[in-house]
């Protein structure tokens, strides 16, 4: 009976394999492993909904900037006391109270105002000193960046509005690189004076009239007029260095002939005898 019992089972084995359907395995379970104590609380980095500090700073640095740049195209078109921190608000489609996160009142912002743009004027001359050639070389690409600059936001508020709104010890400070920016002139001009491609002059009444008259354009200056600030800025250079008024060349080898005075202008301011 043993052995009737045994071919039975092979058999139903037998059937069943010939009939497809298999034994079913059973599937491990992966056990996952129990998280460390407390760290269900922390975030993962990459799913942070805050940017790096790096990138942070990045972004608020550039809102002052903007914040700096509304400020100063408003204290240009309507002057420093006309100007309120809610105008600046305005310009930017933001609230008064967003502004205080970037700067503390309207007289820091005039002081950062004009203090970038003295940083960017002696940053010009020092550029276009380094950039070498002559005395008169460097003295036009000065003459260049400076009223570059007086036509661009920062440097036209230092213009337009100037120092006088800010109170010491800073107006001390600004009015320091002020005079950097005048010794620097006065060198350039000596400079030229001294390799004879400038005529004789005194360099400080000479760096006063370029550095005024740049300046001027500041005042006048409006965006979108016939002329670029390029061309502008030429025009004002060339007149400053070659003059108004019309050289007659003589001819080559004859020496141009000294005006002539009329014997009766001669006998009107001779003394009576």
């Amino acid at each position: 009976m043993p052995q009737a019992k045994a071919a039975s089972t092979r058999r139903s084995s037998k059937s069943s394999t010939s009939s497809g359907s298999s034994p079913q395995r059973a599937t491990p379970k992966l056990l996952s492993a129990a998280p460390a104590p407390g760290s269900e609380d922390v975030p993962d980095a990459a799913s942070s909904p805050w940017a790096p500090v790096s990138h942070r700073e990045r972004q608020r640095e550039a809102k002052r900037n903007a914040v700096l740049q509304a400020a100063a195209q408003l204290f240009n078109e309507r002057g420093f006391h006309a100007t309120s921190l809610d105008d600046i608000a305005a310009r930017l489609n933001v609230t008064k109270p967003t502004l205080y996160y970037y700067v503390k009142n309207k007289d820091e912002i005039l002081l950062q105002c004009v203090s970038k743009g003295l940083e960017m004027t002696l940053e010009g001359i020092e550029a276009s000193r380094q950039a070498g050639g002559n005395a008169v070389d460097q003295l036009r690409a000065c003459m260049q960046a400076y009223a570059d600059i007086v036509m661009q936001p920062f440097g036209m508020c230092l213009i337009r509005v100037g120092d006088e709104e800010v109170p010491e010890p800073s107006r001390t400070e600004l009015r320091r690189m002020k005079s950097e920016i005048d010794h620097a002139f006065r060198r350039l001009v000596a400079q030229g004076v001294e390799e004879g491609s400038l005529a004789p002059c005194d360099p400080k009444m000479s760096a006063f009239v370029i550095a005024g008259a740049l300046s001027w354009i500041g005042r006048w200056y409006q965006p979108g007029g016939d002329y670029t600030p390029e061309q502008i800025a030429q025009q004002c250079i060339a007149t400053l260095c070659d003059g108004v008024l019309r050289r007659v060349e003589a001819p080559a080898g004859v020496a141009p002939k000294a005006p002539r005075r009329s014997r009766r202008s001669s006998n009107a301011m001779a003394p009576e005898s």
